[in-house]
């Protein structure tokens, strides 16, 4: 009888054993890193995508997960300080928005994971070895790469009279200058001459738009650098006022007044970051994750901003947008 009762009880313990072992990871918090080069006013509605995401998977803030953001302010030095602080608390995941963050993170640690978002060419710029097997401590979400030419393609869907396009692009950051190449093969081969003007710093904006204004160019458009992003209002600002028809690498632009947005939608891409660093929490490697591409495109116009320059939006292109404002 003591032998019987000695395994039945034996038993129960293996029995309960894992389920105390759930119980105990349940009861884990981790701490995620967020790292972005811009102000938290302008990266804030990002790092919200990331949570709304993770939420979505079951994971409830404060209870078993917390995320520690860094912003850099438009300050791009201050990126590798920043991202040694997250490394030093330390985080369990780093999750970073956009190329310069993403590199700054990545040579700051090889060992925790980082999950990187808001990428042009990942490949291209060191970040992954290859999309489908991004090796070291590296994933993540990039942009689609064709998605530069096609806005250009856009811009002179509305605007046919298009000739000529002044691009910003940040100098500094191998995927927005990786983008302007590619903005730049389409745009000889829809034979339209693209002028392309580099940043670095905010205050550039002022040579740029003085060199701009005085060109007279028939459009602008910026790659979707988040470094640029951040000062949205000076560049909504500059195309208003000079009435250039104008493409926008985010659609607060275009709901702040401007013209047109086309590009991947952010809340998806933060859904599927979401999704790798429940994967990576859980205890897969980054390096075995393939680097995904954003799926989901979207098209925003303002048609206000349209009948103020005099421009008729055709109908094709209104057919296609996932919004319009009026």
């Amino acid at each position: 009888m003591r032998l019987i009762g000695l395994a039945v009880v034996l038993g129960i313990s293996l029995v309960l054993a894992p389920l105390v072992a759930d119980t105990q990871e349940t009861g884990k918090v981790y701490r995620i890193g967020y790292l972005s080069v811009t102000t938290a006013a302008n990266g804030l509605s990002n790092l919200e995508a990331l949570r709304h995401g993770l939420r979505g998977l079951g994971y409830v803030e404060g209870k078993n997960f917390t995320i520690e953001a860094r912003w850099a302010d438009g300050r791009v030095e201050r990126l590798p300080r920043l991202a040694d602080e997250l490394i030093r608390l330390p985080v369990n995941l780093l999750c970073t928005a956009g190329g310069q963050a993403s590199r700054a993170a990545k040579q700051a640690t090889a060992t925790i994971p980082i999950v990187f978002a808001n990428v042009a060419f990942p490949d291209q710029i060191g970040l992954v070895v290859s999309y489908p097997r991004p090796g070291g401590n590296v994933t993540g979400v990039s942009f689609i790469d064709d998605e530069y030419g096609k806005r250009l393609e856009l811009l002179r869907e509305v605007h046919p009279k298009l000739s000529r396009v002044a691009l910003i692009y940040n100098a500094d950051n191998p995927g927005s200058v990786s983008a302007f190449q590619e903005t730049q093969r389409w745009a000889a081969a829809l034979s339209i001459k693209l002028e392309p003007h580099e940043f670095r710093r905010p205050s550039d904006l002022d040579h740029i738009f003085d060199t701009i204004a005085r060109k007279r160019p028939d459009g602008l458009m910026t790659t979707a650098d988040a470094l640029l992003i951040s000062h949205r209002t000076r560049l909504l600002d500059f195309a208003t006022k000079n009435r250039l028809p104008s493409m926008f690498p985010a659609r607060e632009f275009v709901a702040a007044g401007g013209l047109i947005f086309y590009g991947s939608s952010i809340p998806d891409i933060f859904q599927k970051v979401a999704v790798y660093a429940d994967k990576i929490l859980k205890g897969a490697k980054p390096g075995d994750l393939p680097v995904e591409r954003a799926t989901k495109l979207e098209l925003v116009i303002n048609m206000k901003t349209a009948k103020a320059l005099g421009l008729t939006i055709p109908q094709s292109v209104l057919l296609r947008a996932d919004q319009v404002i009026e």
